[in-house]
């Protein structure tokens, strides 16, 4: 039965997680650090390949499920990091660091302070059951990843010994 609906299932995870991660940004008034941000990219783009996929009836094609391995992949490592940079293992990207550089410079550090990350991704600004959004999300991007992946060697892996 999962492999029949995968297809579908996979987008409504992905809209969930997305619609979640808006709810908490536009209701809750949660507002996200900038790897948050990176990590809802995956979701906007399986969303966006699963509307195409249904566009132009392609839902028997494996490119709709090689995406969703890639973009899974690109969402684990953001996620992964990110929770890395929360437990304070792993340096984030300048854009979220909540320090500024030491200069002499006035107009220097004016500029860094302008350019300076509202939200700082070391901050975990919910959690429930101790889990982090980060964690979450690398929880379910990763059990995308796994799911997905069994679904291609089930009905690929199936239909290429069929054929030979």
């Amino acid at each position: 039965m999962l492999q029949k609906y995968w297809f579908y299932l996979v987008t409504l995870f992905s809209v969930v997680a997305l619609a979640s991660a808006l709810i908490a940004e536009y209701y809750f008034d949660l507002q996200p650090c900038a790897m948050c941000l990176k990590q809802r990219e995956p979701y906007y783009i399986i969303i966006a390949g699963f509307i195409l996929v249904m566009i132009l009836k392609w839902q028997d094609k494996i490119w709709f499920y090689v995406g969703v391995q890639i973009v899974s992949i690109y969402g684990l490592f953001y996620s992964l990091w990110h929770v890395g940079i929360e437990n304070k293992i792993l340096a984030g990207p300048s854009s979220c660091s909540g320090g500024l550089n030491i200069s002499t410079n006035t107009s220097s550090l004016k500029e860094q302070i302008i350019s300076k990350a509202v939200i700082n991704c070391e901050e975990v600004a919910w959690s429930i059951f101790g889990l982090s959004a980060a964690t979450m999300n690398s929880l379910l991007l990763f059990l995308i990843f796994i799911i997905n992946a069994i679904y291609i060697i089930n009905i690929y892996g199936s239909k290429k010994e069929k054929n030979s």
